[in-house]
């Protein structure tokens, strides 16, 4: 079954580890938020009590989601083919999204403020059918600016022969 999601006759090149702590940062502040919300809602309405379970459910679930955020950055990976782009992650869900390079329609790079910060970026991959629409987050700027350049110069060499 590891054959379906991951091939063998590929080099598979893995995103940058900056990805997890990024992601991290976003759920500590979401948890953060929603601890003092809850703290505050059941301390003025119910009982200090049950503010404070609350936040050590909150609390049980950051803890969780660090564990499965450094997973989630671990799985994910691409390839590139000579006629295609192979992009595969996922954990319990595992997906791999093909992208022949003659159907793509453009490539996006984009960085968000925390993922500057960390020095990461995302390439996406827009072709005809959103289902085949691909995006690599956690790279660093110079191997998305790579990426998007080759791509870009792959997927109008490709389009030609159509």
């Amino acid at each position: 079954m590891d054959d379906l999601f991951a091939p063998s006759d590929v080099s598979w090149t893995p995103v940058s580890p900056k990805l997890a702590a990024a992601r991290r940062v976003t759920s500590a502040i979401l948890c953060g938020v929603t601890a003092i919300a809850g703290l505050l809602a059941f301390g003025l309405t119910l009982s200090w009590l049950y503010g404070g379970l609350w936040v050590l459910v909150v609390a049980a679930g950051f803890a969780w989601s660090w564990s499965l955020i450094g997973r989630n950055q671990r799985s994910w990976k691409y390839a590139e083919r000579e006629d295609e782009l192979l992009v595969s992650h996922g954990i319990m869900f595992r997906q791999l999204v093909v992208v022949p390079y003659g159907r793509m329609q453009f490539v996006d790079v984009a960085a968000g403020p925390l993922e500057r910060s960390y020095g990461i970026a995302t390439v996406e991959l827009h072709t005809a059918t959103p289902a085949t629409d691909a995006k690599i987050p956690g790279l660093h700027p110079d191997e998305a600016s790579r990426l998007r350049d080759r791509l870009s110069a792959l997927g109008q060499a490709q389009a030609w022969g159509l």
